[in-house]
């Protein structure tokens, strides 16, 4: 198995990123595991040590071909940021702007051969937009950085559970119009392409059910017998190890204890508020369908706490773990 190079960027610069980057950088996880090159500015990244109280060796280099050269940590520095204007725990579209920036940089690497995968550290979505790049989810901002019209989609990971859905970011009263077979069959074989590529031979996949007790055959709704049925059946014979439609409520009960290995859910709720109750601090982000593998921390920037040294990083470890064990296997690569 080949060592993946995998970029790493701090995030928000005003929230818990640079910190918790600087605490997983002060052992040798990072670069046990991966190859690793952190984009950003140099004066962020000692901002995040002096958060962290940690202090460590590091190779401050001017471009890819020299970070990528060097025996250790490396660090790209891209000066775009004045650590010593940067107001901890406030919402800017400076840092928006920048933490989109290297984001954008570390993909630019990908495209070209350089980088096999991506682990960032906590954005703040409304600071991009205010910087002017387009998106409704970080996923379509991915999309844009890669130029890439494949489906792609977020999907949840906690304790090697992972969880794919249907819909996301729309009303609640629009979901059933995006029931359709095509729609499921895609998150389906999402995921099963997904977990393949993070190791599982043969992942189980349960989908979930759009009504309550899957619809009592077609007295409580009939998405069950129209859509979400024959998308499972379809996947079958595709060879994907799907089953479904599940009621959810006992869906994600198995799902938990180990009857499957991963869950499609119809909308966004079904299934996070599921994940987030088992483990709202641990999840991992991975954004299926691209070129290359990209991941995060399901949290956000916690500006609450940024700057105190509180900031845990043990979902980003896990982030970056993920990143690293999907590069490895990405024949795309």
């Amino acid at each position: 198995m080949k060592r993946p190079k995998i970029g790493i960027t701090m995030g928000d610069a005003a929230g818990i990123g640079p910190e918790i980057v600087a605490k997983t950088a002060s052992g040798e996880f990072f670069t046990k595991i991966a190859q690793p090159v952190i984009i950003g500015d140099q004066r962020v990244f000692k901002m995040g040590q002096q958060i962290a109280k940690v202090e460590f060796d590091f190779a401050a280099t001017s471009s890819i071909s020299e970070a990528l050269a060097a025996p250790g940590l490396a660090l790209l520095n891209t000066g775009a940021m004045d650590a010593s204007q940067v107001t901890i725990g406030q919402k800017s579209v400076e840092y928006g702007r920048e933490a989109a920036e290297n984001l954008k940089q570390a993909v630019e690497f990908c495209r070209h051969g350089l980088l096999d995968g991506v682990c960032f550290a906590p954005n703040n979505k409304a600071s991009m937009k205010e910087a002017g790049f387009k998106l409704h989810g970080v996923v379509d901002l991915l999309k844009g950085f890669f130029e890439s019209t494949q489906y792609a989609s977020e999907l949840g990971v906690l304790n090697n559970i992972w969880t794919a859905r249907v819909t996301s970011h729309i009303p609640s009263r629009d979901i059933y119009k995006y029931l359709t077979l095509d729609n499921i069959l895609r998150s389906v074989r999402l995921l099963d392409k997904a977990q393949r590529l993070a190791g599982f031979a043969q992942p189980r996949i349960a989908v979930a059910a759009f009504n309550p007790h899957a619809g009592e055959n077609g007295t409580c709704g009939r998405e069950e017998i129209e859509v979400i049925g024959p998308a499972v059946e379809q996947a079958r014979a595709e060879k994907i190890e799907a089953t479904g439609p599940w009621s959810a409520d006992t869906l994600f009960m198995k799902l938990f204890r180990g009857d499957f290995d991963g869950a499609v859910s119809m909308y966004h709720d079904q299934g996070q508020i599921a994940m987030k109750l088992q483990g709202f601090d641990n999840g991992v982000t991975v954004f299926a369908g691209l070129p290359a593998p990209v991941t995060t921390a399901s949290h956000g920037t916690a500006y609450d706490i940024a700057g105190q040294g509180k900031a845990q990083s043990g979902a980003w470890e896990q982030a970056y773990r993920m990143a690293a064990r999907m590069a490895a296997n990405n024949t795309n690569a």
